[in-house]
């Protein structure tokens, strides 16, 4: 009898398993759309090809008695036309099934994840290859690899948002069909369990040359990992009320998605001009949306956002497991200059000395000491999810919005070439968007447990006012709405 590998959750994932819900089931998307219509075969040639690859996406989700843990699997994935509602439940505790899911729609590749498997970088690379692979089956005569060499005869390569090496440009000498992507891969083990001096080195050595591509979009503003003029410990701002926006709840629990799609350049341009990075000002654009939308803040004039910073920038790791922190910011009208240069560059100064290799190596450091306390490792796992549900519903009530930017990606010919979109979102318990670029279009999708759109409006209003083409497409989630669509 065959022992399977196995591997326990990182500390990043557990908390996917303890906060998820009927109306967030911890499941995201990412999406590519092609010049034509996807032709269901040749994409699960590609998906087989891919899936070879990642031996992390072949896990399925085990329970023991004190933890979670991912256990290698012979299942296989299938591709299915889209018929469920976006980011519908994948993992089921009383099923034996992989974590994620392959789709096509019209144009679309959908890759659909349950977020205890792998984050947004990780999918990404997963998403791309399968692009990448199918698009060299679609289009055979186009591909410049010489054949037999990667993926469908092609290289392995990812996009250009971090340090993802394809098999041929590996140095450790070993088999180039090895798999790139391992279950037992645990980058947060591997960093910040070891000896401080030993991570210092590694990271700094690579922080140099990475670029920080999960925070801007082909990004010419100041690096995150600089540090601010006059930085040293700042003081720790006191807490404020932090206004939460309601709204009518969907029917069904079902995430309303609301897809902008603009030219990179022009939004870029407009980052630029205030000094910040893209991300930032995209978040500052959601604050005010907020505040034009919900009719005045009241006294609770405070709002803030949760942005995740992608770790591999700063420490160099080509797992697709969970490997990222998050960081807050926050923006209180009334207490300052309020227009939207100022709030860019209030929430860059917040954001950048907390995103440093240092800033983030200390915070983790702290949460893996927390994690590993005896007396919590011997805790049972009900009871732990009930701890980290309650300390999850104690962040949430201090965020207004959240926010994420998988940043420009570019892909290997002939699939850059062929593939036009590509689009990124989450199911959400608060209002959130998204954003991704390629092929010079920036799309930022946004998502909400809310039937009510109208910070998505006021975000696409201020964006045409300052001379940026926007264009605008809507899922439809209410009975009315859905009756429309099939009559």
């Amino acid at each position: 009898m065959n022992r399977r590998a196995w591997v326990r959750l990182d500390n990043a994932s557990n908390i996917f398993l303890a906060a998820r819900s009927e109306a967030d089931p911890k499941v995201f998307r990412i999406s590519a759309e092609v010049d034509a219509d996807v032709d269901p075969v040749l994409l699960q040639r590609a998906l087989d090809a891919t899936y070879e690859r990642y031996r992390l996406y072949h896990a399925v989700l085990r329970s023991g008695v004190f933890w979670y843990y991912l256990q290698d699997s012979d299942l296989r994935p299938v591709v299915t036309p889209e018929e469920q509602h976006t980011c519908a439940p994948i993992y089921q505790a009383d099923r034996r099934n992989l974590l994620f899911r392959v789709m096509h729609h019209r144009r679309r590749i959908i890759l659909e994840i349950f977020h205890a498997l792998s984050d947004g970088t990780g999918a990404l690379w997963f998403l791309s290859d399968l692009a990448t692979a199918y698009v060299r089956l679609r289009y055979p005569e186009e591909d410049p690899a010489p054949p037999g060499v990667g993926l469908v005869g092609g290289p392995h390569t990812g996009p250009d948002i971090g340090p993802h090496r394809s098999a041929d440009e590996r140095d450790d000498g070993g088999d180039a069909d090895e798999p790139a992507h391992e279950l037992t891969a645990d980058s947060f083990g591997h960093y910040f369990r070891r000896r401080r001096g030993e991570t210092r080195s590694a990271a700094a050595a690579f922080s140099r040359a990475a670029a920080p591509a999960v925070l801007t979009v082909d990004d010419g503003a100041r690096s995150p990992s600089a540090e601010p003029e006059g930085h040293g410990r700042a003081a720790r701002p006191p807490r404020r009320r932090v206004h939460r926006v309601a709204g009518t709840r969907t029917p069904d629990n079902r995430t309303r998605v609301v897809e902008l799609t603009m030219p990179a350049k022009e939004v870029l341009a407009l980052a630029r001009s205030e000094g910040v990075a893209l991300t930032m000002y995209l978040t500052a654009l959601f604050f005010e949306s907020i505040r034009l939308s919900s009719g005045g803040l009241g006294r609770d004039r405070t709002l803030a956002a949760s942005v995740p910073v992608n770790l591999r920038q700063f420490f160099p790791s080509t797992s697709a497991r969970n490997f990222f922190a998050t960081v807050r910011v926050e923006h209180t009208y009334g207490e300052g200059a309020d227009d939207l240069g100022s709030i860019s560059r209030r929430l860059e100064h917040q954001f950048r000395p907390k995103a440093t290799p240092d800033a983030l190596e200390r915070r983790l450091r702290r949460f893996i000491r927390f994690e590993r306390t005896p007396a919590l490792r011997v805790v049972p796992r009900p009871l732990k999810d009930g701890i980290l549900r309650l300390i999850n519903w104690g962040n949430n009530r201090g965020l207004t919005v959240a926010v994420s930017n998988l940043g420009r990606v570019a892909l290997p010919e002939p699939a850059e070439s062929r593939v036009g979109r590509m689009l990124f979102h989450v199911s959400a318990v608060r209002p959130q968007f998204c954003a991704m670029s390629h092929a010079g279009q920036l799309t930022v999708s946004f998502t909400s447990p809310f039937v009510e759109t109208g910070h998505v409006r006021e975000f696409a209003r201020l964006l045409t006012a300052r001379g940026v083409d926007v264009t605008v497409a809507a899922a439809r989630v209410t009975e009315r709405e859905i009756a429309e669509e099939e009559s």
